[in-house]
């Protein structure tokens, strides 16, 4: 983040030894260190907080993503097997009214067939 090597730092220190004297040094430092720690888990807390946020988002991206893909592939499953019943259905309606025109030519021989046998 920054760069502040060992050469800043001691002059960092020695300006506040001359500024605040060798009795409220210590008080100060503790009280910057203090801050500091604050502000860095402040901070981590932020970078957490957005992490999550982006991973969440990354996360409904993919699912939405996904679910996409899975209803396209289930229409292209559907239709192979909804054409036939659309097809079939209609040769049942024929085959329905064959069947009854078949199954009244039947009976009729039947009948007349029976009728001999009686005779």
């Amino acid at each position: 983040m920054f760069d502040i090597g060992f050469f800043e730092l001691m002059v960092v220190g020695v300006v506040a030894l001359l500024v605040l004297g060798p009795e409220r040094l210590p008080m100060a430092a503790r009280t910057c260190g203090l801050w500091l720690g604050r502000v860095r888990r402040s901070l981590t807390s932020i970078q957490t907080e957005i992490r999550e946020e982006l991973r969440v988002e990354e996360l409904k991206r993919t699912t939405a993503m996904q679910k996409e893909q899975l209803d396209k592939e289930l229409n292209e499953m559907r239709q192979p097997f909804q054409q036939p019943f659309a097809d079939s259905s209609a040769d049942r309606e024929s085959g329905a009214t064959d069947a009854s025109s078949t199954s009244d030519t039947d009976t009729r021989t039947q009948q007349s067939s029976d009728n001999k046998e009686t005779r």
